[in-house]
């Protein structure tokens, strides 16, 4: 206990004590909401609706509300929030995060604080870890949200969901009666074999539209990268980021936190490099050519190592030859052989290198890792080398989340991680206490020597509990030690089932059934998160439960401490959940990849030297001290990384909010009722350019970093703005002069620089006439117009992206120089986005013209441009998945990309061929300016 606790007690205790009084007044509500029938509960969601419109603060109406769906949970599902349940949804209401233990009912408690924020009208979002839960807790909570009046949403990868209690799928079994109630119960009793009854397809946009929606962070983070990619407002979405409540909060918002979210398309490469650089360094020998630092993740190439490349390739100097690309792939493919193993970083799938979750466990379709380093790894596994891809939008979870107006998070574990919610995301922790007392027997990790004395102890104690009858699951760090645990319990005659990445389609069934009597389920340490395990079986009779008791409980065994502690208290909080027997243990070795990395060097050396056998038992308070060290050493090392990479993307993030905010603006002009809403628009750009051009050119220019010293060269203004404007040959001479020669007096020649400029803009309107002219109906006109500024925006946009990528990566050298890598990143960042806005306002400006003065043309080519929807229609990366262009309705004449309707032909965009001219009109090969 800390002396501050002592001083002034524990705080928690104090927040406590405050919510058990807020329970105390929902409860007074309790009577008056029982007496409601179902139309009087209707009618109450509108009453307190009007009362929040009418200027009631949602707390003012917190007691009724919670009431409400206290008694309405009771009426649907049978079960009555506990005290400790509304406990929780207060805290969630206030924006703080709930830590509640394993079983507690976490899914029950996020009901009622959705159903208040949600009467606001503005929608409320649960964040669940993946599609499955966000489906079955749709389905689940849906019936007590819709007997409230509102409507729920569920988005999944493959498209958008309504709850609809009358919607069977195809193909599905209905044996029930007419209400349908007899089915509910039966999916409620097993709730793991949730099938898609009662979700009915919809719009991705219409599922947002619902008062609630359940989802994944993957697939709210997407949509709303493309959403700031959608060609107009119709296609985005997402409404405005309201309220939401992320379940296992620890695992999104940090242990996630360190993978952006990125939206990319193909870039053209040649795989022929990775394959031949595959191969080369298989010849490498470790320690001789190569060096190999475990606990950075790096692989270093010796001197003796670039000689033998050098040599193999027939170049003089690696670092000459062909620019940095043979370099590249050489860091690339000694990254993939030596640091990135089958089975433990990644698997091998129909012909695909997918990405395990080092967290979950759990194969991340779709994921590729970035700058050439997945394409290494095909190359060393055989498989199809895919092309590189090119970042289109790209946001961290931490960004995301915290543009919601309210944030709030549950999980079994938080407080390990009180900290970094505080600093990060100013969400604060409160522990709820269980609602009944925990009866869990957490006993003291066992160590071993060696590994494999670790795993021949593990078998035998896992033997011993089987023929008691006592359920037991192993959890595990990866999915090698996994298959290796499997197959020693094969050996023994142990039956058993697997848990990890390569079947999770089938979790929710596995997990559910380990807790029957005598089952030992093997899985990966974050397998089943957000799943009960029922002692007994799922569904359980009353002798199976018994016997389960009787031997114990659940017992899970940990074969190995985590990097992080939390999630060791995960694999802990499987077992004794609503007060039920249950015993954990962990088994360590001094090979685990924790202590080998990070333990103790002098406590391996004690071993050796007292001789220590491979599998007897080890009982040291120096040896497992060790193990909390390195577990805490990591932990901060974890969050330090974290809070670097969020320092970075702040930076990124001002600019993309900028960009984005821009981007809304000029959907919005689209969609109002004001005609010619761009022409303003354009000619303030051409006003600004002429403006600047004008200033540098008569030496007005204010000094600033880098700028280029003032030129004063009259002449070189007229033949300037005659590429902005189209001008006559007696035109040019009128402007000449007006501006030639220069006044030397400053009144003079400040009168003189605003009748050129009066007079540019004169002929720039003159222009657009001319333009309006070609294309009377200004609808039509503002579709062209929009076309051309977003793509100047979007492509642009995408051009500074890779470019403060490349920044990111090079800055670090900066370092050498005692200069501080972060402060030298923000000032290269702030150069890089005036130089962005000034590029875009160049773009559209220089090219306006030259695309209208041949308006069919300019159609032409505009139509042959995909916009970056349809680009990301080719794939996406980062933590996602492949998006394919599927056809809606045979006849409905659209096509769906992640829930974003786009032309039927998008698939069929007319190729550009590399030397030829740009099709926007620039003068330029394709290749140099839009290809490249």
């Amino acid at each position: 206990m800390s002396l501050l606790t002592k001083v002034f007690g524990d705080p928690n205790v104090k927040v406590i004590k405050e919510l058990r009084q807020r329970v105390a007044e929902i409860s007074v509500f309790e009577q008056q909401m029982e007496a409601l029938d179902e139309q009087g509960v209707l009618l109450k969601t509108e009453e307190l609706k009007n009362k929040f419109k009418t200027g009631i603060s949602l707390d003012g109406i917190l007691p009724e509300a919670f009431a409400l769906v206290r008694e309405v949970s009771r009426r649907t599902l049978g079960q009555r929030h506990y005290d400790v349940q509304l406990m929780g949804a207060l805290t969630l209401h206030r924006g703080h995060i709930a830590e509640m233990r394993t079983g507690e009912g976490k899914t029950l408690t996020a009901t009622a604080p959705l159903y208040l924020n949600a009467l606001t009208g503005k929608g409320a979002h649960l964040v669940t870890v993946n599609d499955y839960l966000a489906k079955r807790d749709a389905v689940w909570m849906g019936q007590i949200f819709h007997k409230l009046g509102l409507s729920v949403g569920c988005i999944q990868h493959e498209g958008g969901y309504v709850y609809d209690p009358h919607f069977r799928a195809v193909g599905t079994d209905v044996t029930d009666g007419a209400d349908g109630t007899k089915d509910k119960e039966e999916r409620q009793t097993d709730s793991f074999k949730v099938q898609m009854d009662f979700l009915r397809p919809v719009e991705r946009r219409q599922a947002y539209e619902a008062d609630i929606t359940y989802g994944t962070n993957n697939e709210f983070g997407f949509d709303y990268l493309r959403d700031n990619m959608a060609p107009s407002l119709k296609e985005k979405v997402q409404r405005g980021l309201n309220y939401a409540i992320v379940d296992e909060v620890d695992s999104i918002l940090i242990d996630e936190a360190r993978t952006p979210l990125i939206i990319s398309a193909p870039a053209e490469e040649s795989a022929d490099l990775y394959r031949t650089f595959s191969q080369l360094v298989k010849q490498l020998v470790a320690n001789e050519d190569y060096n190999i630092d475990e606990k950075m993740r790096a692989a270093t190439l010796t001197e003796a190592g670039i000689h033998k490349m050098e040599k193999a390739l027939g170049v003089e100097n690696l670092y000459v030859a062909s620019g940095s690309t043979y370099i590249h792939h050489l860091e690339q493919a000694l990254k993939a052989e030596t640091l990135f193993k089958n089975d433990q970083e990644y698997v091998v799938k129909d012909g695909e290198i997918i990405i395990v979750d080092e967290f979950t466990g759990r194969m991340m379709v779709g994921r590729r890792y970035s700058d050439g380093l997945h394409q290494a790894i095909e190359a060393k596994e055989g498989v199809e080398i895919r092309k590189e891809s090119q970042t289109l939008a790209t946001i961290t979870f931490q960004n995301y989340f915290r543009m919601y107006d309210k944030l709030a998070g549950m999980t079994g574990t938080a407080a390990t991680e009180a900290e970094e919610f505080a600093k990060i995301y100013k969400l604060e922790v409160t522990q709820i206490p269980p609602n009944q007392q925990n009866r869990r027997r957490d006993l003291p990790d066992r160590v071993y020597k060696s590994q494999m004395g670790k795993f021949k102890a593990v078998v035998r104690e896992v033997e011993e509990r089987h023929k008691m009858g006592q359920p037991v699951l192993l959890g595990t760090a990866s999915i090698e030690k996994n298959e290796i645990l499997g197959l020693l319990l094969t050996q023994a005659g142990v039956p058993h089932q697997i848990l990890n990445a390569k079947n999770h389609e089938k979790e929710g069934e596995i997990i559910a059934q380990a807790g029957r009597p005598g089952g030992v389920t093997v899985a990966t340490n974050m397998a089943g998160r957000g799943v009960d395990i029922i002692l007994g079986g799922n569904p359980p009779t009353p002798e199976d439960a018994q016997k389960v008791r009787e031997c114990g409980g659940l017992c899970v065994i940990g074969t190995e401490r985590h990097e992080s502690r939390r999630i060791d208290h995960q694999l802990r909080g499987r077992s004794g959940r609503q007060g039920d027997d249950g015993l954990t243990q962990f088994y360590v070795s001094m090979e685990d990849d924790l202590m080998r990395i990070f333990g103790s060097d002098r406590v391996r050396a004690m071993m050796d030297r007292l001789g220590i056998p491979d599998d007897q038992l080890i009982e040291n308070k120096i040896v497992t001290g060790s193990i909390a060290q390195a577990q805490t050493r990591l932990e901060g090392h974890n969050f330090d990384t974290r809070k670097h990479l969020l320092e970075y993307d702040d930076v990124l993030n001002k600019h993309r909010q900028i960009m984005y905010a821009r981007r809304d603006e000029l959907l919005r002009l689209a969609d109002g009722d004001v005609l010619d809403a761009y022409r303003k628009k354009i000619l303030e750009l051409i006003e600004a350019e002429v403006e600047q051009v004008v200033n540098f050119h008569t030496g007005q220019t204010v000094s600033a970093p880098n700028a280029k010293t003032p030129d004063e060269n009259p002449r070189e203004i007229q033949e300037v703005v005659s590429t902005i404007v189209p001008l006559l040959d007696e035109q040019k001479r009128e402007l000449h002069d007006l501006i030639t020669p220069l006044s030397r007096d400053r009144m003079k020649l400040a009168e003189q620089r605003d009748a050129f400029i009066r007079r540019v803009m004169d002929l720039a309107i003159g222009g657009y006439n001319k333009f309006a002219e070609q294309v009377p109906d200004a609808k039509e006109r503002m579709r062209i117009e929009l076309s051309m500024l977003l793509r100047s925006n979007d492509h642009l946009w995408i051009e500074h992206l890779t470019v403060m990528r490349d920044l990111r990566t090079s800055i670090g050298l900066r370092g050498y120089g005692q200069r501080d890598p972060l402060i030298e990143y923000k000032r290269e960042a702030i150069l890089h986005f005036d130089r962005l806005q000034d590029a875009i306002q160049g773009n559209i400006v220089y090219n306006f013209f030259k695309m209208t003065a041949h308006i069919a043309k300019a159609k032409e080519a505009l139509a042959r441009i995909p916009n970056l929807l349809q680009r990301a229609g080719v794939t996406m990366s980062g933590a996602v998945k492949e998006m394919q262009v599927k056809s809606l309705q045979p006849n409905g004449g659209t096509s769906q990309i992640g829930g974003a309707t786009t032309p039927r032909n998008v698939d069929v965009v007319e190729k550009v061929g590399r030397n030829d001219q740009c099709p926007c009109g620039s003068g330029k090969k394709y290749k140099k300016c839009h290809g490249a």
